[in-house]
Protein backbone atom coordinates (compact mmCIF):
# COMPACT_ATOMS: atom_id res chain seq x y z
CA UNK A 1 0.00 0.00 0.00
CA UNK A 2 2.76 2.32 0.97
CA UNK A 3 4.34 1.83 -2.31
CA UNK A 4 1.38 2.85 -4.51
CA UNK A 5 1.13 5.62 -2.31
CA UNK A 6 4.56 6.55 -3.08
CA UNK A 7 4.00 6.37 -7.14
CA UNK A 8 1.14 8.22 -7.05
CA UNK A 9 2.57 10.89 -5.44
CA UNK A 10 5.59 10.53 -7.72
CA UNK A 11 3.66 10.39 -10.76
CA UNK A 12 1.60 13.59 -9.57
CA UNK A 13 4.55 15.75 -8.66
CA UNK A 14 6.12 14.54 -12.50
CA UNK A 15 2.83 15.09 -14.24
CA UNK A 16 1.30 16.96 -11.88
CA UNK A 17 2.61 20.70 -13.12
CA UNK A 18 2.14 19.47 -17.02
CA UNK A 19 -1.96 18.44 -16.29
CA UNK A 20 -2.23 21.70 -14.44
CA UNK A 21 -0.76 23.91 -17.36
CA UNK A 22 -2.72 21.90 -20.10
CA UNK A 23 -5.86 22.33 -17.80
CA UNK A 24 -5.14 25.72 -17.80
CA UNK A 25 -4.60 26.68 -21.12
CA UNK A 26 -7.87 24.88 -22.56
CA UNK A 27 -10.13 26.16 -20.06
CA UNK A 28 -9.71 29.57 -21.05
CA UNK A 29 -8.80 29.09 -24.83
CA UNK A 30 -12.78 29.50 -25.83
CA UNK A 31 -13.38 32.17 -28.51
CA UNK A 32 -14.56 35.13 -26.98
CA UNK A 33 -16.24 37.83 -29.53
CA UNK A 34 -15.07 40.73 -26.91
CA UNK A 35 -11.67 40.26 -27.75
CA UNK A 36 -10.85 42.70 -30.69
CA UNK A 37 -7.64 40.41 -32.32
CA UNK A 38 -5.99 36.90 -32.30
CA UNK A 39 -3.31 35.93 -30.54
CA UNK A 40 -0.96 36.31 -33.76
CA UNK A 41 -2.68 40.04 -34.15
CA UNK A 42 -1.96 41.11 -30.84
CA UNK A 43 1.88 39.72 -30.73
CA UNK A 44 2.63 41.61 -34.08
CA UNK A 45 0.65 45.32 -32.54
CA UNK A 46 2.85 44.96 -29.57
CA UNK A 47 5.93 44.31 -31.35
CA UNK A 48 5.43 47.06 -33.51
CA UNK A 49 4.33 49.03 -30.19
CA UNK A 50 7.94 48.14 -28.79
CA UNK A 51 9.75 49.50 -31.82
CA UNK A 52 10.36 45.77 -33.07
CA UNK A 53 9.09 45.77 -36.25
CA UNK A 54 11.87 43.12 -37.44
CA UNK A 55 10.19 40.48 -35.02
CA UNK A 56 8.29 37.99 -37.25
CA UNK A 57 5.15 36.35 -35.55
CA UNK A 58 5.28 32.64 -36.88
CA UNK A 59 2.73 29.93 -36.52
CA UNK A 60 4.35 26.88 -35.91
CA UNK A 61 3.34 23.31 -34.81
CA UNK A 62 6.36 22.34 -33.53
CA UNK A 63 8.03 23.02 -30.04
CA UNK A 64 4.75 25.39 -28.91
CA UNK A 65 4.90 28.70 -27.96
CA UNK A 66 8.37 30.34 -27.63
CA UNK A 67 10.40 32.92 -28.46
CA UNK A 68 13.32 32.02 -30.10
CA UNK A 69 16.04 34.40 -29.20
CA UNK A 70 18.98 33.27 -31.85
CA UNK A 71 16.14 33.86 -34.89
CA UNK A 72 14.56 36.75 -33.06
CA UNK A 73 11.03 34.99 -33.62
CA UNK A 74 7.81 34.87 -31.76
CA UNK A 75 6.28 31.28 -32.32
CA UNK A 76 2.71 30.65 -31.73
CA UNK A 77 0.61 27.51 -31.83
CA UNK A 78 -2.06 27.46 -34.35
CA UNK A 79 -4.61 28.16 -31.64
CA UNK A 80 -2.89 30.78 -30.01
CA UNK A 81 -2.22 32.01 -33.43
CA UNK A 82 -5.45 32.13 -34.82
CA UNK A 83 -7.88 32.04 -32.50
CA UNK A 84 -8.99 35.29 -30.16
CA UNK A 85 -9.33 33.76 -26.75
CA UNK A 86 -7.61 34.53 -23.39
CA UNK A 87 -5.21 32.24 -23.94
CA UNK A 88 -4.09 33.24 -27.02
CA UNK A 89 -3.87 36.71 -25.93
CA UNK A 90 -2.20 35.95 -22.60
CA UNK A 91 0.29 33.33 -24.06
CA UNK A 92 1.21 36.13 -27.00
CA UNK A 93 1.72 38.33 -24.76
CA UNK A 94 4.02 36.08 -22.61
CA UNK A 95 6.11 35.47 -25.15
CA UNK A 96 5.98 39.30 -26.48
CA UNK A 97 7.35 39.34 -22.80
CA UNK A 98 10.83 37.22 -23.91
CA UNK A 99 11.44 39.48 -27.13
CA UNK A 100 10.93 42.53 -24.73
CA UNK A 101 13.26 40.99 -22.39
CA UNK A 102 15.92 40.35 -25.31
CA UNK A 103 15.66 43.91 -27.02
CA UNK A 104 16.45 45.11 -23.62
CA UNK A 105 19.86 43.24 -23.11
CA UNK A 106 18.42 41.54 -19.82
CA UNK A 107 20.82 39.76 -18.61
CA UNK A 108 19.08 36.92 -16.95
CA UNK A 109 17.21 35.89 -20.52
CA UNK A 110 20.89 36.16 -21.92
CA UNK A 111 22.20 33.22 -19.31
CA UNK A 112 18.96 31.59 -19.48
CA UNK A 113 19.68 31.30 -23.23
CA UNK A 114 23.30 30.15 -22.65
CA UNK A 115 22.14 27.58 -19.41
CA UNK A 116 19.48 26.37 -22.21
CA UNK A 117 21.88 25.29 -24.55
CA UNK A 118 24.31 23.88 -22.33
CA UNK A 119 21.50 21.83 -20.98
CA UNK A 120 21.21 20.43 -24.46
CA UNK A 121 24.27 19.92 -25.00
CA UNK A 122 24.92 17.83 -21.51
CA UNK A 123 21.73 15.82 -21.93
CA UNK A 124 23.13 14.43 -25.12
CA UNK A 125 26.62 13.50 -23.48
CA UNK A 126 24.10 12.34 -20.30
CA UNK A 127 22.74 9.66 -23.19
CA UNK A 128 25.12 8.98 -24.82
CA UNK A 129 27.56 8.15 -21.80
CA UNK A 130 24.55 5.87 -20.42
CA UNK A 131 24.27 3.81 -23.82
CA UNK A 132 28.30 3.28 -24.30
CA UNK A 133 28.39 2.11 -20.26
CA UNK A 134 27.79 -1.62 -21.28
CA UNK A 135 30.62 -1.06 -23.78
CA UNK A 136 33.09 0.53 -21.48
CA UNK A 137 32.30 -2.14 -19.04
CA UNK A 138 32.95 -5.26 -21.21
CA UNK A 139 36.08 -3.32 -22.70
CA UNK A 140 37.80 -2.08 -19.33
CA UNK A 141 36.41 -5.34 -17.26
CA UNK A 142 36.91 -2.69 -14.94
CA UNK A 143 33.55 -1.91 -12.36
CA UNK A 144 35.18 1.71 -11.99
CA UNK A 145 34.80 2.79 -15.66
CA UNK A 146 30.92 2.12 -15.62
CA UNK A 147 30.79 3.79 -12.24
CA UNK A 148 32.92 7.05 -14.32
CA UNK A 149 30.31 6.51 -17.36
CA UNK A 150 27.09 6.41 -15.26
CA UNK A 151 27.95 9.24 -13.05
CA UNK A 152 28.65 11.48 -16.02
CA UNK A 153 25.50 10.46 -17.90
CA UNK A 154 23.18 11.34 -14.59
CA UNK A 155 25.07 14.23 -13.67
CA UNK A 156 24.05 15.41 -16.95
CA UNK A 157 20.72 14.61 -17.03
CA UNK A 158 20.25 15.75 -13.73
CA UNK A 159 22.00 18.94 -14.83
CA UNK A 160 19.70 19.98 -17.59
CA UNK A 161 16.64 19.45 -15.34
CA UNK A 162 18.35 21.77 -12.56
CA UNK A 163 18.66 24.24 -15.69
CA UNK A 164 14.72 24.86 -16.23
CA UNK A 165 13.86 25.34 -12.87
CA UNK A 166 16.98 28.00 -12.32
CA UNK A 167 15.32 30.09 -15.58
CA UNK A 168 12.09 30.29 -13.84
CA UNK A 169 12.23 34.07 -12.80
CA UNK A 170 12.71 34.65 -16.46
CA UNK A 171 9.59 32.84 -17.36
CA UNK A 172 7.74 34.86 -14.41
CA UNK A 173 9.32 37.66 -15.71
CA UNK A 174 7.79 37.58 -18.74
CA UNK A 175 4.28 36.52 -17.68
CA UNK A 176 4.07 39.43 -14.50
CA UNK A 177 6.92 41.52 -15.07
CA UNK A 178 5.76 42.42 -19.05
CA UNK A 179 3.02 40.55 -19.96
CA UNK A 180 0.70 41.49 -17.51
CA UNK A 181 0.97 45.38 -17.00
CA UNK A 182 1.32 45.99 -21.06
CA UNK A 183 -2.49 43.69 -20.76
CA UNK A 184 -3.80 45.67 -18.55
CA UNK A 185 -2.26 49.91 -19.37
CA UNK A 186 -3.46 49.33 -22.66
CA UNK A 187 -6.54 47.48 -22.02
CA UNK A 188 -6.16 44.58 -24.07
CA UNK A 189 -8.12 42.84 -21.59
CA UNK A 190 -11.32 43.47 -19.49
CA UNK A 191 -11.11 44.03 -15.91
CA UNK A 192 -13.86 41.22 -15.33
CA UNK A 193 -10.85 38.74 -17.11
CA UNK A 194 -7.80 39.67 -15.38
CA UNK A 195 -8.27 36.57 -12.81
CA UNK A 196 -8.22 33.87 -15.73
CA UNK A 197 -5.40 35.81 -17.47
CA UNK A 198 -3.18 36.05 -14.36
CA UNK A 199 -3.89 32.21 -14.30
CA UNK A 200 -3.08 31.49 -17.82
CA UNK A 201 0.30 33.79 -17.60
CA UNK A 202 1.30 31.61 -14.53
CA UNK A 203 0.50 28.26 -16.64
CA UNK A 204 2.96 30.04 -19.32
CA UNK A 205 5.19 30.79 -16.91
CA UNK A 206 5.63 27.24 -15.43
CA UNK A 207 5.52 24.93 -18.85
CA UNK A 208 9.27 24.87 -18.27
CA UNK A 209 9.15 23.46 -14.55
CA UNK A 210 6.78 21.06 -15.93
CA UNK A 211 9.11 19.75 -18.96
CA UNK A 212 12.17 19.67 -16.27
CA UNK A 213 9.85 17.35 -14.08
CA UNK A 214 8.48 15.00 -16.74
CA UNK A 215 12.53 15.15 -17.73
CA UNK A 216 12.90 13.23 -14.25
CA UNK A 217 11.13 10.03 -15.79
CA UNK A 218 14.71 9.67 -17.90
CA UNK A 219 16.28 10.10 -14.74
CA UNK A 220 14.35 7.64 -12.81
CA UNK A 221 14.32 4.79 -15.57
CA UNK A 222 17.95 4.93 -15.57
CA UNK A 223 18.60 4.78 -12.04
CA UNK A 224 16.30 1.49 -12.19
CA UNK A 225 18.45 -0.22 -15.18
CA UNK A 226 21.56 0.26 -12.67
CA UNK A 227 20.01 -1.08 -10.08
CA UNK A 228 19.00 -4.22 -12.33
CA UNK A 229 22.68 -4.46 -14.08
Amino acid sequence: MHIVIIILFLLLLVFGPQWWARYTFRRYADVLPRIPGTGGELARHLLDRFEMPEVPVEKTEKGGDHYDPERRVVCLSPDNYDHNSLTAVAVAAHEVGHAIQHQRNEPKLALRHRLVKVAQSTQQLGAGAMFLLPVAVAITRAPSAGLIMAAIGLGSMASATLVHLVTLPVELDASFGKALPVLKAGHYIQPEDELAVRRVLRAAAFTYVASSLASLLNLARWLAFLRRA
